[in-house]
């Protein structure tokens, strides 16, 4: 996990509301995991703003710098580095991803 931010650049309307943590995810369209870690984050009721990075070249070598990873998804937390769909399963496992959101 690394602590780089988000970026700067995301519309306020893909931001949650003030007080929840940012969840930013770099994502594909037809990723099994991105759609595994996008249903755990709906099911707990999670806003999160998703950047598709499949014809988007500069999004892609954005999330590659920001994440040092190739794979997508890739996934923050406010300015956690979490990782992919299987460590935000992990986390889930683990019982810090209920914390790490701010959901009960």
């Amino acid at each position: 996990m690394s602590n780089d931010l988000p970026p700067d650049d995301l519309p306020e309307s893909d931001l949650p509301e003030s007080g929840a943590p940012q969840v930013v995810m770099y994502t594909t369209q037809f990723c099994p995991f991105c759609m595994r870690a996008k249903w755990l984050l709906d099911k707990k009721g999670v806003e999160f703003a998703e950047i598709p990075v499949d014809r988007d070249m500069a999004k892609r070598q954005e999330m590659m710098a920001r994440a040092g990873q190739h794979t997508v998804p890739q996934i923050w937390i406010d300015d956690t580095h979490v990782g992919g769909c299987d460590e935000l399963f992990q986390l889930e496992r683990q019982g810090q991803l209920d914390s790490m959101l701010g959901v009960q």
